[in-house]
Order: structure tokens, then sequence, then C-alpha cells
């Protein structure tokens, strides 16, 4: 009897011991307008970003990272929600007092870890509708300081007689505490507002979404980087996102977080490349912002957690920011919404597995179910189309754009991305089957979503919008 007491109690010593696992925590840094060229580690010049490369040296860069629209607004919804951004009927850049936003049946990611218990914040722009129940607060995270859209949506927009934008309000919760504040403070602000977060919550789960307002027009930079750079104000900007990136994660190592905290670095869109100097670059991929060449849609992407990510790795696979989503559900374990997403987790090739290949397409939207290209991560199929083109008119410069002018696709192209990566030579008549078969994932996609309609609405009815004034 003593011997079967024994064994009884030696098993049951093995549960009893065993510690409860820490939930995992979640950074997304999310840059605005920085394109697939403007970090050190992929060839920028005149300045360098150390944080940034140290951080894709320590971890795991994407090469192949595409955003679900090139756009500001409907990128971060697509990032937010998992979902293509026209399937919730979501599209372009808000602007103030526009009558649209996120709907309240979508789940946004601070919504889904929630579930689990987190603390959530966000630190500057947010930019999926401004009035009252569609902010931060009112859709998943507990804490929110920056700009409701973007910073250049004020009365100093250089083309203001045509858009006619008021004050742009600075926000503190639900409430504003000052219009047209002084940019030059804002990633400085957002970056010790992020910290302090972090260090606040060192003991609970938490999300924390930095969304920095720059590198979009108009920049502007702190005194302790302004004039540092070789590359005049848009160098400085990424010397001080740099400096914040650094900042985040010096915090996470002192806090002794950095084995418990997955960080990704990415940006919304590609780049304007019509604002000379004070434009980033789309490094060799084809035009920039607004399109949806791979200068458009095509964005770096860095994820770094201790342990897991295998130091100085490159992922080539086909991967989307909808796909973090489902990412942050797999590891925090919160249960996904019952309704349809696009997302993939990214799991599976955060953490090594060199066989792993969750996405096998994608498809290029701009504006409301415009059904523009699709890629399967090795050859890219782009429909006849109007574009914005940046190639006609010489940039602007010292802050003005140039002229953006309109282009035309008047036939199928198809683009071998491996060898061409920006999309100059079309092979498809030496490939028509390859490019029959992307025609086929397009119109499946076509069938699910609709054309020119949309699968789930955005949310348009406003009681009343968001300024005082």
């Amino acid at each position: 009897m003593k011997s079967t007491l024994f064994l009884l109690s030696t098993l049951a010593l093995p549960a009893l011991a065993a510690k409860p696992q820490t939930p995992t925590n979640f950074v997304i840094i999310n840059l605005d307008d920085v394109g697939y060229g403007d970090f050190s580690c992929n060839g920028a010049l005149g300045y360098t970003t150390p944080n940034i490369d140290q951080m894709a040296a320590d971890g795991l860069k994407f090469s192949h990272f595409l955003v679900g629209q090139a756009i500001s607004g409907a990128s971060r919804a697509g990032l937010l929600t998992g979902c293509y951004p026209n399937r919730i009927g979501f599209a372009g850049a808000p602007g103030p007092n526009c009558n649209y936003g996120i709907h309240p049946n979508e789940m946004t990611m601070g919504e889904l870890v929630k579930q689990r218990g987190y603390e959530t914040a966000i630190f500057g722009k947010w930019h999926l509708g401004d009035a009252p129940e569609f902010l931060p607060l009112q859709n998943g995270f507990d804490t929110y300081y920056g700009l409701p859209y973007s910073n250049d949506m004020w009365p100093n927009h250089p083309q203001n007689d045509r858009f006619g934008f008021t004050d742009l309000p600075t926000m503190e919760g639900n409430e504003i505490i000052g219009y047209n504040t002084d940019q030059t403070k804002f990633t400085t602000d957002y970056t010790e507002k992020a910290v302090q977060f972090i260090e606040a919550n060192k003991k609970k789960p938490f999300f924390l979404y930095l969304a920095h307002s720059m590198p979009h027009v108009p920049l502007a930079v702190s005194d302790k980087f302004k004039g540092k750079s070789e590359q005049g104000l848009y160098g400085d900007v990424m010397m001080e996102i740099d400096w914040s990136v650094g900042q985040v994660l010096e915090t996470l190592r002192k806090q002794g977080l950095e084995e418990n905290t997955v960080v990704v670095l990415t940006s919304d869109n590609g780049p304007w490349t019509n604002y000379g100097n004070h434009a980033g670059s789309a490094g060799a991929l084809r035009e920039g912002k607004a399109t949806t060449f791979d200068g458009g849609n095509r964005v770096p992407c860095i994820v770094y957690w201790k342990g897991q990510t295998k130091p100085g790795t490159v992922c080539t696979k086909l991967t989307s920011n909808i796909d973090l989503f489902p990412t942050m559900a797999e590891l925090s374990g919160a249960p996904l919404p019952t309704h349809k997403i696009d997302g993939v987790s990214l799991v599976s090739l955060i953490k090594g597995d060199e066989k792993a290949n969750p996405r096998s397409s994608f498809v290029y939207y701009f504006n409301q179910n415009d059904l523009e290209a699709v890629t399967d991560g090795l050859y890219k199929l782009v429909f006849p189309h109007k574009h914005a083109t940046y190639e006609v008119y010489a940039p602007g410069n010292d802050g003005m754009p140039g002229n953006l002018t309109m282009g035309e696709i008047n036939q199928c192209e198809l683009y071998d991305l491996r060898r061409d990566p920006g999309e100059r030579y079309n092979i498809i008549a030496s490939m028509p089957v390859k490019a029959m078969e992307l025609m086929q994932i397009a119109e499946n996609m076509r069938g699910d979503l609709g054309d020119k309609l949309t699968s789930r609405p955005a949310k348009g009815a406003r009681a009343h919008g968001l300024r005082k004034k």
C-alpha cells in the first residue's frame, strides 16, 4: 500500500511543480510611408539605422511582405483585423469627419488579445475613422495618444486650397488635448509613452501598437537629430525612428521581457517618391505608395523574438501584414472571430520552419474591390487598370510634391519576381499556363468578395463628428 501511495505522489509532483506559461507579449511598430529601401540593412544611403540593422541581425527579416492595400487607412484596417480591407468595406485614407470607419462587428488586434486579459495601447496614428465610435478606446485599446489620421491633414498642407483641411487634433483617450501640435515632438513623445507603457505592464501580458506618424510628410524631427544625416531632413527623421526602435528594444531588455515578447517592425505602405529629398526609397521595386506595383505593397518587415527567431535569417516566403492578426491569435491562445478573415498564421515561419509555406497567394486591390494583380510569390499577374505613376515628371523638392499623373496597363502582364522584382519585363507570351493559373486564383477571389462590391460593410453611420471647432 505504501509503495502504491509513493508512486502516485511521485507521478503527481511534476504537475504540482509546473509553472503556468507566461503569455506572449506583442509589440508592433508600424511606420508611415517607409519604403523597402529605407533601412541601411536594405541599402539606404546617406544615413544609418544601427538599431534596426541590429534587430535584423538578431532576428528574422521577411523579404516578400505585402500590405493589404498600399495606402495608409486601408493598410492599417487590414493589419488590425486580419482581412483584406475591401472585405470589411474599407478603402483609401479616411480624413477629417469621414463618413465611414471600422465597423463594430469587426474584431481588432486589441479586442483579440483582450479576450486573454492583455493590456493594450496605441501611440501614434490611428486612421480607422475619427468619429467617437471609430476611435481606439471603442475598438479594443485601453490607452491612446496620437493623431486620428495623417499628419498632413491640416491647414499647412501645400495643396490645402484643394483639400480644405482644418485644424489637426492631437488626442489622448477620447479627448482632444490640442490642435496643430508641434510635429517635431511626435516621434519622441510616442516613444517615451511606449517605454512607460512597457515598464508599467512588465508583470502583465500586453500589446503595444507604436504607430509612428513619420516619415509621412510633412517631415519633422527633434533637435537631437536635426542635421545629423547626409540625406537631409528625411535622413534625420529616419535616424530618430531608428533611435525609437532602439529605445523600445532596450526597455524590453532591461525589464527582462525579450524572451517573452514578439517585436514586429514594418510599414503601412511604400513611399511617396514625388517629394524629392523628402521622400523614401522603394529600392529596386517599381513605383510606390498608392499603386499595386510592388513599390507600393511590398514593405520591410523584421521580427525579433529572442530564443525563437534564428539570428540573421531571411524568409523569402510570401507574407502579408494581414497575417499578423492570426499570428497573434495563435501565440496568445485567443480565439479567432467567427467571421471569415484572410490572414494566415506566420508562427511556423517565425520559429524557423523552412518547409512551412502558409500563404500560397495574395491579391492586390486598390480602392473598393478593384482587383489589379495577383501573385503566388514567384510570379505576378497584373490586370488592365489605370494607376498613379511617379515616372513621367521630376519629383518635387523642399517638402513640395512634384506632379503625379496617371498611367494605364492596357492588357494583362506577367512578371517573374525572382528575376524581375522591378516588374519591367512582361513574359506573359512565353508563360500562358502560369498566367491562367494566376487568373483562376483571381477569379476565385472575385467569387468570394464580389467585384465592385463588398463582403462586409464598413460602419457608415456617425452620430457626430470628432471636431469641436
